[in-house]
């Protein structure tokens, strides 16, 4: 199974075998928003820079940007969310992935937090 990394603005990326990575926003951002009602996701072949504001998300509650975890080239996105925003709800860190992306560099997916490193940023907040 394909190891996934976190970022501190709680996006989650995987590398997944082909070297593509694919990018969502954590259970703990999801439950942060609340009910999500609309999605906003970045267009395939859009060029990411590290930390660039690239997607975001509207709960009944608030709108909040997802950030690019890593630099790259988004190759899709996630059609699901389009036809159904609260699968965010009910399933964040699975099949309500974001868009999927060929990094530039993937050992820049090394430097974002493992499981255990987020779990204890989470302790901090």
């Amino acid at each position: 199974m394909a190891e996934t990394r976190f970022t501190k603005d709680h996006e989650w990326v995987r590398l997944e075998d082909d070297g593509t990575a694919t990018v969502g926003i954590t259970d703990h951002a999801q439950q942060a928003l609340g009910d999500v009602v609309f999605i906003e996701l970045p267009d395939a072949d859009r060029e990411l820079a590290d930390g660039e504001s690239c997607a975001v998300v509207e709960s009944v509650k608030a709108a909040s940007d997802v950030y690019a975890p890593l630099a790259g080239t988004v190759v899709e996105n996630n059609p699901l969310l389009g036809e159904d925003p609260s699968l965010v709800n009910r399933d964040a860190e699975g099949e309500a992935w974001f868009f999927r992306m060929e990094p530039n560099d993937p050992e820049q997916f090394n430097e974002l937090m493992d499981a255990d490193g987020y779990q204890s940023f989470l302790e901090t907040l």
